[in-house]
């Protein structure tokens, strides 16, 4: 308890004094005493200061680097989906050149066999043509794309074409 607040709560006959004026049992010595303790309360404590800084400190560096670290994380997310949608319109725009390739080669005819492919073909362009590309925050994203990577590998299986095929001369390798 600060000084001042126990000089309010005692009356002035109970006061106890300090150490230096135990000698002194004057009222004026008193008044004295309690104007300097008062007086104290008004300034900052220059103990208080020191023992307060590291809180302080510790304080406005986790505001700043919380702030950095928004800006940081959105930049890098930012980057991250970048990069990601480049991945995936990479291979829808594979899936979907290869659809209307086929399609063109393959001869029209009343062949039971050839019908399957072309109608497996147009169902893939179609999935294609729908499949949100503008839409970041698409909630089925992950499940139209899991479902035209399966009908490709169906139409590559009705094609007898391997599903899988490596593109670049580097080493660099694309899988579907």
């Amino acid at each position: 308890m600060r000084g001042d607040t126990l000089s309010r709560l005692v009356s002035p006959a109970c006061r106890p004094l300090p150490a230096a004026c135990s000698g002194l049992q004057s009222e004026e010595t008193v008044l004295r005493w309690e104007g300097a303790m008062d007086a104290e309360v008004g300034e900052p404590d220059a103990f208080d200061a020191i023992v307060m800084a590291e809180t302080k400190f510790h304080g406005e560096g986790y505001q700043e680097g919380y702030a950095e670290g928004i800006y940081a994380g959105a930049i890098e997310g930012r980057q991250y989906g970048i990069q990601q949608g480049a991945i995936v319109g990479l291979e829808i725009g594979s899936y979907l050149g290869f659809a209307v390739t086929w399609k063109r080669l393959l001869p029209k005819g009343s062949d039971e066999k050839q019908s399957k492919k072309i109608k497996v073909l147009e169902s893939l362009i179609q999935m294609i043509e729908k499949f949100p590309s503008e839409d970041p925050v698409y909630v089925n994203l992950q499940e139209d794309l899991e479902k035209i990577r399966g009908r490709f590998k169906q139409a590559c299986s009705l094609l007898h074409v391997p599903s899988d095929f490596r593109l670049g001369s580097e080493g660099s390798a694309l899988t579907f």
